[in-house]
């Protein structure tokens, strides 16, 4: 009986068409990169992103191909693309009090014996794992000033960090257009932002209260971790999905020791704690996990 045989696709093969041309070969070691730096798996499904987002930066740089490109990068003197490349292919999708009911987790059942504490000498630590552009940390802070308005003026911290450094830089500022801030109740917007005008249109920025107990830092999740201590809650949603099982798991077990005894950790609402986490970590809401042993409040 005759077997065709399989074909097997050439590396040089073209896998998005166009202005340059984004090969198999090409493609591969742009995911070698990113994988290799960030954790982040890209299939040959997302090779059209890829094209798109990184021809940007092809022009940019005035290159023929992306062959020029991949050299470009790999090279001695590529550090600096690496970072243009990998905020490039890194998706800031954020809003505020993005899935409220974690905020009301936070805010019902994580805050009030931590406010309580706080007031006699105690401390409250939030970490936003990958905080994009500022609006969930700042979600975490408006939280605890609307239980408590007197926070910024204790030992109440929240912790932002993102692998971009173009997102740290916004999130630093606390300057957002006024369409971003419809998620902000009436009340929070009156007390903690004032109005600004940037080029003639109307934006918002944090008051110097509410940046004050935000600290933006950068952090690659994949890499040592510089913070001590332990967090009340840790924000790391929508993330993990972007990085392998192995990578994955890896990092579920990493935040483990991060929390608390009774801190909270809040994941997207498609993600799962996998690996050797899952026997530590048990569900405490919707995408919401805390430690074996901690108390529900």
């Amino acid at each position: 009986m005759n077997v065709a045989a399989r074909r097997i696709p050439a590396a040089s093969e073209t896998l998005v068409p166009g202005e340059f041309g984004l090969s198999r070969d090409d493609f591969r070691r742009i995911a070698e990169m990113i994988h290799g730096e960030a954790g982040i798996f890209l299939p040959e499904s997302k090779a059209a992103l890829v094209y798109a987002r990184l021809a940007k930066r092809l022009r940019a740089l005035r290159l023929d191909a992306f062959k020029d490109y991949c050299e470009l990068v790999e090279g001695p003197d590529g550090e600096g693309e690496r970072r243009e490349m990998l905020a490039a292919l890194t998706t800031n999708v954020t809003r505020f009090f993005r899935e409220p009911h974690h905020f009301e987790h936070l805010k019902t059942r994580v805050l009030p014996p931590l406010v309580r504490e706080s007031q006699h000498g105690g401390r409250i630590r939030i970490w936003s794992a990958a905080c994009s552009t500022g609006q969930e940390p700042y979600s975490a802070a408006l939280t605890i000033l609307s239980v408590w308005p007197e926070a910024a003026r204790h030992d109440v911290r929240v912790l932002a960090t993102d692998i971009d450094p173009y997102v740290i830089e916004t999130g630093r500022a606390g300057v957002y257009a006024e369409s971003l801030l419809e998620g902000v109740p009436t009340e929070l917007r009156r007390r903690f932002f004032e109005a600004v005008t940037i080029e003639g249109k109307p934006h918002w920025r944090a008051c110097e209260a509410l940046r004050g107990m935000v600290s933006f830092r950068p952090l690659n999740l994949i890499e040592n971790w510089p913070m001590r201590g332990t967090f009340d809650a840790i924000f790391c949603r929508n993330v993990v999905i972007y990085f392998d099982e192995p990578t994955q798991q890896r990092l579920w077990e990493a935040f483990t020791p991060r929390l608390s005894p009774n801190g909270a950790l809040y994941i997207g609402h498609s993600e799962r704690v996998s690996g050797p986490a899952a026997e530590r970590l048990v569900n405490d809401g919707i995408s919401t996990y805390r430690l074996q042993g901690g108390s529900r409040r």
